[in-house]
């Protein structure tokens, strides 16, 4: 059986990890490096279906945990799915609802049968297996799926990851098991470790094992810092099959893009963008811009003067510092308008400097002009 979704290698750039490539899906086959705006409730805060395709958007992340509770995987499925649901023709990647799960520290229980935890609504006890998991996932009827993992944190003993390690690989083939659509929802399987190379290889090594159309990187930008970060994506991304996409999970930040593209990723997803912007936290090619600072109430040029989004083009800086200051909506959605147009053009540059092979020159120019000094930003 053919997988759902594959992979196509257009290009490897000549002086770094990164490649050009296709991510070929059953609503249709999108460029990589891409970044994927993520929609908690199937809706990116703020924004139409239609001014996400116009910006650029490919694939959208939906949230299993939130879509569980409301309004139901079973209302959903019988829309016809989160596509027909939210109008989206594009491709849908949903999480497993596991990382949700497991932040809610204080009301979980973990077994070698799945996680059993108190809903952060009303508070009633509710459980969450591998098996669930992916009937839920089924339901919601996305493109792309990830199987139930557990994820430690950083800095947890190397003995606790060990054995969340092993659980995970094995709540992994109990997912593939379960899976009943694979032939248009591919599984991917979701590699853990920590900070620790022995634990990544040895995950990587079981889940490459159950040959899985794709693969996510989890457990990272969880408090560690940007250094730590790409150091356990160096010995961890070349474990991955090359003929497979590569999904790092949960990063969102312009320079972590470019340092997560230079490393071999070829998918990206964040929060980042949209919840920032609804503080008035803006993201320009000279690092981030707070709207609400005194100093923009006269400021009449545009969010960043190197951006051509519709916020950038039609709307001044202190036209959108006092939309944010006095709460109107209309703000908000001009800022995430922004924040999301200029990390999908982002990647969109990345792209071009790989068939260029030339993403180390623009990686330099680019974390200077974000802020670093002339050393941190060759240094990579």
């Amino acid at each position: 059986m053919e997988p759902a979704v594959k992979y196509r290698l257009i290009h490897q750039d000549k002086h770094s990890g990164a490649r050009l490539g296709e991510l070929i899906t059953p609503h249709g086959t999108f460029p990589t490096p891409m970044f994927m705006p993520v929609g908690t409730q199937a809706s990116v805060k703020t924004m139409a279906p239609e001014e996400l395709d116009t910006m650029g958007a490919t694939v959208i992340l939906a949230n299993t945990y939130h879509l569980w509770l409301r309004p139901g995987p079973d209302l959903i499925e019988e829309a016809g799915g989160l596509h027909r649901f939210m109008n989206w023709h594009k491709g849908i990647l949903t999480d497993s609802g596991g990382f949700q799960v497991f932040s809610l520290a204080d009301t979980r229980h973990i077994t070698e049968d799945g996680v059993t935890f108190k809903n952060h609504l009303n508070g009633a006890k509710m459980f969450l297996s591998p098996e669930k998991a992916i009937a839920i996932e089924n339901a919601l009827g996305p493109d792309i799926m990830m199987s139930l993992d557990e994820c430690p944190p950083f800095f947890e003993s190397y003995d606790y990851v060990k054995k969340s390690v092993a659980r995970t690989s094995r709540w992994a083939e109990r997912g593939l098991k379960a899976h009943k659509n694979p032939d248009w929802q591919a599984l991917f399987g979701i590699v853990q470790g920590a900070g620790f190379k022995d634990l990544r290889e040895q995950s990587a090594k079981d889940l490459v094992s159950m040959d899985f159309p794709g693969y996510s990187i989890g457990g990272l930008s969880v408090g560690e810092s940007k250094d730590e970060m790409n150091h356990v994506l160096d010995f961890t991304t070349p474990l991955l099959p090359a003929d497979k996409p590569r999904y790092l999970m949960g990063v969102g930040s312009a320079d972590a893009l470019i340092d997560g593209a230079l490393r071999g990723i070829d998918m990206f997803d964040c929060v980042l963008p949209t919840r920032i912007a609804r503080n008035g936290t803006c993201m320009t090619s000279r690092g981030r811009l707070v709207i609400k600072n005194a100093k923009y109430a006269h400021d009449f040029g545009p969010l960043d003067p190197n951006c051509d989004c519709y916020a950038c083009r039609n709307y001044s800086r202190a036209y959108i510092r006092h939309l944010i200051h006095v709460g109107e909506a209309f703000g908000i959605r001009l800022t995430t308008y922004h924040n999301l147009y200029f990390l999908l053009h982002l990647m969109q540059q990345v792209r071009e400097a790989i068939a260029n092979d030339d993403l180390l020159a623009f990686r330099e120019d680019f974390f200077e002009a974000y802020g670093y000094n002339k050393e941190k930003a060759k240094n990579f």
